[in-house]
């Protein structure tokens, strides 16, 4: 029987429930309800419809796709592009040489050009010794740098790329370990950041002349649209709250005056927060009019269901709570299936032996 993937997700989320577990260390949490023993679910191939794409990466990353339905996949601290054919292993495309795998940074988002057939071109955030940087490239040839000088740091380095409805590139950057870089409209740390393919500031951008989309942010790592065309982002919080926030041109989220719920009428508050312990959500996607965010501490995908305006609607859900440990990216697949990427390598997670791994979850079971 064909089912759409709403449904698979609906009914892997009816045989999980939330547990708990973020990227930095946290405190006890007790403002929030004990969460419940998860159900066994089956980690092989072909359990409940989710296949086993790779395995025996490195810290994978990122996940984009070409027009041939084939994924490219950055690993962090290999400075490796990989690219899977649908059936296939994966295969070396590129080594990012000049990327610095030092604490959080690396080679980390990329994305495809909508225009890939007639321009060639990938897009790429990564660590130097120096900044953060977007560089556009072509297999084969060097990578060219389109934006740099985004602030670095061990942590807090943001890194996610993303292609809009509207055609231009979305940058996610952390507010590298600098507070007040979110607040600062001169700085690109804190920001989410929105650009042609040449690195300039878009036209519609909310501050003359500024790549600058929303600001006040602490550490953004995944991005995602709604089929109307609302951007929502996850935000990792310090020691209480993690985020997801729906994304307005020009508005400020709050970091570092508040974290979570505020009352201030200055700021943005999120759609949904969680304890740091259930969440640390990185990467994420959209299918159909559901939110994906892929955790790591929290070892889960959590599930919110937006509205056609853009609202939430009922409770955010969690599936696969603690089956494949840390997840780390969320990307949907021109076949409408749904893809995620383990962490468990990156020095916080508990690998097993063949982690880390690729996943798909089928459109049909």
């Amino acid at each position: 029987m064909r089912r759409s993937l709403p449904l698979i997700l609906t009914a892997l989320m009816a045989t999980t429930a939330a547990c708990s577990a973020t990227d930095t260390p946290a405190p006890a949490v007790t403002s929030a309800p004990a969460p419940t023993t998860p159900a066994a679910i089956p980690s092989a191939s072909g359990a409940r419809g989710i296949t086993t794409v790779a395995e025996g990466l490195a810290v994978p990353w990122a996940i984009g796709f070409l027009p041939d339905g084939s994924a490219l996949v950055t690993e962090r601290d290999s400075k490796r592009l990989l690219q899977i054919a649908p059936g296939g292993k994966p295969t070396e495309v590129a080594v990012i040489d000049e990327a610095d795998a030092n604490g959080e940074g690396g080679l980390m988002g990329v994305a495809v050009s909508p225009k890939y057939a007639e321009d060639k071109s990938i897009f790429l955030y990564y660590t130097t010794g120096t900044d953060n940087r977007v560089s556009r490239l072509r297999l084969g040839e060097r990578p060219q740098p389109i934006v740099t000088g985004i602030p670095i740091s061990g942590i807090h380095n943001g890194g996610r790329l993303a292609f809009g409805p509207d055609g231009y590139l979305y940058a996610t950057t952390g507010d590298a370990s600098q507070r007040g870089n979110s607040q600062n409209l001169k700085s690109l740390g804190g920001k989410i950041l929105r650009m042609t393919p040449d690195g300039k500031p878009a036209p519609g951008n909310p501050f003359p002349d500024s790549l600058v989309w929303s600001y006040g942010h602490r550490n953004v790592q995944g991005i995602a649209w709604s089929p109307e065309g609302q951007l929502f982002a996850t935000e990792f919080g310090q020691n209480t709250w993690d985020e997801v926030n729906r994304i307005e041109p020009g508005k400020n989220y709050g970091w570092p005056v508040v974290e979570g719920i505020s009352k201030d009428s200055r700021y943005v508050n999120p759609i949904a927060q969680w304890t740091t312990a259930e969440a640390s959500c990185s990467g994420a996607a959209m299918v159909g009019h559901t939110f994906v965010a892929a955790c790591l501490r929290g070892s889960r995908l959590w599930l919110l269901d937006i509205s056609t305006t853009g609202e939430l609607v009922g409770k955010p859900r969690a599936i696969l709570t603690g089956t494949y440990g840390r997840i780390r990216s969320a990307a949907t697949a021109p076949d409408g299936s749904l893809w995620i990427g383990t962490s468990n390598q990156d020095g916080r997670g508990k690998p097993a032996a063949t982690d880390d791994r690729i996943l798909r979850l089928n459109n049909y079971l």
